[in-house]
C-alpha cells in the first residue's frame, strides 16, 4: 500500500455516496486492487478472493457524488460504459456488479440478482423521545478503539454462532480484525470500532465504523450480546455514533442495506430513510466474447456462460476462512441434537401441514428435525415476530418503569430477595471451569424495581436457565432456520397484542413463582423431560407454577391463533410454532374444524410409548366422552391455587 493518498482515492472520498466507495477498505476486504474508471469504482484481481483461478472483477455501478433523486438511467448507460473498458482492461472473467440500476441486457443475463435499497440517517436526528431518558441513565460506557480485543473475539462468536449470517457476510465477520489491523496507520482508512462495556469491562455490543468517506460515516458490521445482555447497549452506541458524526462535521450515517423487515424496521425507528436502490448480479463472461463491440453495453457484447458456481465459491471461503477455535472444538461447542416429539400432522381435503408446540427456553438444539420439516413446507408462521427489532422492541415495553406499588419488589421481602440472589448471584460449583452465567445482584434488583412484573419474571427465569446452559430457543431457532432457507416467515400476533397479554399475568402468581425459586431445578427438570418425550401432559402438570400459564394468556390466545393459521393450514405446505401450552386447546379445535390431527413419532422410544400409553394420536375420543378434561383439570387448579392466599 502506497504511504500517500492518490488523487484517484482522494477523490472517491470526497464525492462518495455509498460505503462501497471507501476505496481502501473495499481492497483491504476483497483483496483486490480498487481503480477509477469515469467516476465508477473498480475492484479486480488475480483470481476470485480466496482462490488462484481466473480473473475477477467488483464493479460499484454508483457514480460518484450520485445522489438521490439523479437520473438513474443515465447513471446505467454510463456505468455500463465505464464496465466494458474495466472488463477489457483487466481481461477479468468471473464479474460481481452492484448498481442502482443494472442495465437491461446484464439483468437478463445475471447468474444470480439481489435487490435491496441503502438506508441514510442524517446526522442532526435527534435521539427517539422515548429513548432519550432511558439512554441516559444506562449502566454502560462507551469506548471507541481501533483494535481487536479478546473481548470483540467472544463477542463476535457468540453472534456468529446464532446468527443465519449470508457467506459473505459471515466472511466480513469472519476478517473483522484482519482488516481492522491492514487499515491501521494507513493513509484514506479510518476504521473505527464503537463499544457498549458493561460494569465488568465486557463488550456487550459493538459497531464497526468507517469514517473515510469526508461527507457521511458508514456503518460496516455490528454484533449484540445474549450472554452479557445489556438492555439498549445498541441505541446508546447509535447515540453516541451520531454524536461523533456531528462532531467531525458529516451530513449523515450510511446505514447500508434493509436486509430483511426487522432491521429496516430499527433502522427507521432511529429516523433512518431510503436513499438509493440496490440490485447486485454475478456473472462470467468466456475469454472468447471479452471484446466489447463497442457501445453494445456490457453483458449485451459479451458471451456470459451459465457457470453458477460464484455462490459456492462465496460459501468454500466462508467455511475456510480461519479462525480460532479447530473443527473438533467447534463440534463440542454445538448443543446436543434431539428429535422433536412436540409435532402433529393436520391434513384436510388432502392437504397437508404441522403445528409444534415450541419452547421459549432449552437447553437443546432441533436443528435437524427442524431442517426436515422445513424441507416440506414453504410457510412457516409463529406466534408473533422474532426479529432482532421485535424483540428490541419487546424489551423496550418490558423496561418501562412500573408506578410504587405495582412493582415486584413491593411484593417480596427480605428472605424471598436474599433466596434470589443465592440463585442467581451467588457462585456454584458448577461455574468452575467453564462460563459463569452469574446475575449481578444490582441487575436483579434492576429487574425487580424498574421493569414490568412479566418482564421481571422472564428476565429472571432465563438468566437462570442461562446458568444452567440453556442457552437455545425453539422458536428462534426455528425462525432463523427457517430465514436461512428462504421460507416465507411471520407472525400471528402483533407485538402490542402480545404485551396486552402479557399484562395480564397475575402478580400473585408472578410473586409466588420468584419466592419458590429453589424449585426451579425441579421444574426446570420435568418440563425438559416432558417436552423430549413429547408429553404435553406432563408438561401441563406444572401449569400453576409459571405466572405465564394463566387462562387469560393462553385460552383467549388460542381462539385468535386459530382463526389466523386456519386459513394457511387449509392451504397445505405449512408449518406453526405455539407454545406448547396452547396445544391443549388447539388440537380440539383444529378437529372441530375439520383437520386429522396426527402425533408425529419421531423415534422408535416414542411410538413404544405411544402405544403404552395410547395417547391422543389421532385425537378420537368416543361418543359423548369428555374432550378437554385436561384443560378443565388445570384451569381448576388454578382458580383453587388464585384462592389460596398468595398476599405478599
Amino acid at each position: 500500500m502506497p504511504d500517500t493518498l492518490s488523487p484517484d482515492f482522494a477523490r472517491a472520498l470526497s464525492l462518495a455516496s455509498i460505503p462501497e466507495h471507501s476505496p481502501l477498505f473495499m481492497q483491504i476486504m476483497s483483496g483486490g486492487e480498487a481503480l477509477l474508471i469515469d467516476d465508477f469504482l473498480f475492484l479486480t484481481g488475480n483470481g476470485m478472493p480466496g482462490s488462484s483461478r481466473a480473473d475477477w472483477l467488483m464493479a460499484v455501478g454508483y457514480r460518484l457524488g450520485l445522489a438521490p433523486g439523479d437520473d438513474l438511467d443515465a447513471n446505467a448507460r454510463d456505468f455500463s460504459a465505464a464496465l466494458d473498458k474495466a472488463l477489457d482492461a483487466s481481461g477479468a472473467e468471473h464479474c460481481f456488479a452492484m448498481a442502482p440500476l443494472l442495465p437491461a441486457a446484464m439483468r437478463q443475463s445475471a447468474l444470480s440478482l439481489e435487490e435491496d435499497i441503502f438506508y441514510a440517517l442524517p446526522a442532526d436526528t435527534p435521539v427517539p423521545g422515548r429513548l432519550r431518558n432511558i439512554l441516559e441513565t444506562l449502566p454502560l460506557r462507551v469506548v471507541v478503539g481501533r483494535e481487536f480485543t479478546p473481548g470483540h473475539r467472544r463477542l463476535w462468536a457468540e453472534f456468529m454462532g446464532r446468527t443465519a449470517l449470508k457467506p459473505n457476510v459471515r466472511e466480513l465477520y469472519a476478517r473483522t480484525e484482519a482488516v481492522l489491523k491492514a487499515s491501521q496507520n494507513l493513509p484514506g482508512a479510518d476504521l473505527r470500532l464503537f463499544d457498549a462495556l458493561d460494569a465488568e469491562g465486557r463488550v456487550t455490543a459493538s459497531l464497526l465504523l468507517d469514517f473515510a468517506p469526508e461527507r457521511f460515516v458508514s456503518y460496516v458490521i455490528g454484533a449484540h450480546s445474549r450472554s452479557h445482555y445489556a438492555p439498549h447497549a445498541t441505541d446508546l452506541l447509535f447515540k453516541v455514533m451520531l454524536e461523533a458524526a456531528r462532531a467531525e462535521g458529516r451530513e449523515e450515517i450510511q446505514l447500508g442495506l434493509g436486509v430483511n423487515e426487522g432491521i429496516t424496521r430499527f433502522k427507521r425507528k432511529w429516523g433512518g430513510v431510503p436513499a438509493l436502490p440496490y440490485a447486485m448480479g454475478e456473472w462470467h463472461f468466456s475469454r472468447r466474447g471479452a471484446a466489447s463491440a463497442g457501445g453494445g453495453g456490457s453483458g449485451a457484447s459479451r458471451s456470459p456462460s451459465r457457470r453458477t458456481d460464484g455462490v459456492a465459491d462465496e460459501l468454500v471461503r466462508a467455511m475456510l476462512t480461519p479462525g480460532r477455535i479447530s473443527k473438533w472444538e467447534f463440534m463440542l461447542r454445538q448443543p446436543e441434537q434431539r428429535p422433536l416429539a412436540m409435532l402433529w400432522e393436520l391434513e384436510k381435503n388432502g392437504r397437508v401441514s404441522w403445528i409444534a408446540g415450541s419452547a421459549h427456553f432449552c437447553r437443546c438444539s432441533f436443528r435437524r428435525s427442524l431442517t426436515r420439516l422445513f424441507e416440506k413446507v414453504d410457510t412457516v408462521i409463529f406466534e408473533g415476530p422474532l426479529d432482532v427489532d421485535s424483540l428490541l422492541e419487546t424489551d423496550d415495553y418490558g423496561e418501562i418503569p412500573p408506578p410504587p406499588g405495582e412493582r415486584v419488589i413491593d411484593f417480596l421481602t427480605p428472605d424471598d430477595i436474599a433466596r434470589l440472589k443465592k440463585r442467581l448471584c451467588a457462585p456454584e460449583w458448577r461455574d468452575y471451569g467453564r462460563k459463569s452465567h452469574r446475575l449481578p445482584e444490582d441487575r436483579l434488583l434492576w429487574f425487580l424495581t424498574e421493569t414490568k412484573p412479566w418482564y421481571a419474571f422472564f428476565s429472571l427465569w432465563t438468566a437462570f436457565l442461562e446458568r444452567r446452559g440453556w442457552e437455545n430457543s425453539v422458536d428462534l431457532e426455528a425462525w432463523e432456520l427457517a430465514r436461512s432457507m428462504n421460507r416465507v416467515v411471520f407472525g400471528m400476533e402483533t407485538i402490542p397484542e402480545q404485551m396486552i397479554a402479557l399484562e395480564s399475568a397475575p402478580m400473585p402468581r408472578i410473586v409466588r413463582f420468584l419466592r419458590n425459586c429453589d424449585r426451579w431445578d425441579a421444574y426446570r427438570r420435568r418440563n425438559e423431560s416432558a417436552y423430549l418425550r413429547g408429553d404435553l401432559e406432563g408438561m401441563m402438570g406444572t401449569s400453576t407454577e409459571f405466572p405465564s400459564r394463566t387462562e387469560q394468556i393462553i385460552d383467549s390466545r388460542d381462539q385468535r391463533f386459530r382463526e389466523r393459521m386456519r386459513p394457511w393450514l387449509e392451504r397445505g405446505n405449512v408449518a406453526v410454532f405455539v407454545g406448547s401450552a396452547h396445544m391443549l386447546n388447539l388440537r380440539w379445535m383444529l378437529k372441530e374444524d375439520g383437520f386429522a390431527v396426527r402425533r408425529v413419532l419421531p423415534t422408535w422410544r416414542h411410538r413404544l410409548r405411544a402405544l403404552w400409553r395410547k395417547p391422543d394420536a389421532d385425537l378420537r375420543p368416543a361418543p359423548g366422552a369428555e374432550t378437554r378434561p385436561l384443560r378443565r383439570e388445570a384451569q381448576e387448579e388454578e382458580r383453587k391455587s388464585e384462592n389460596g392466599g398468595n398476599g405478599a
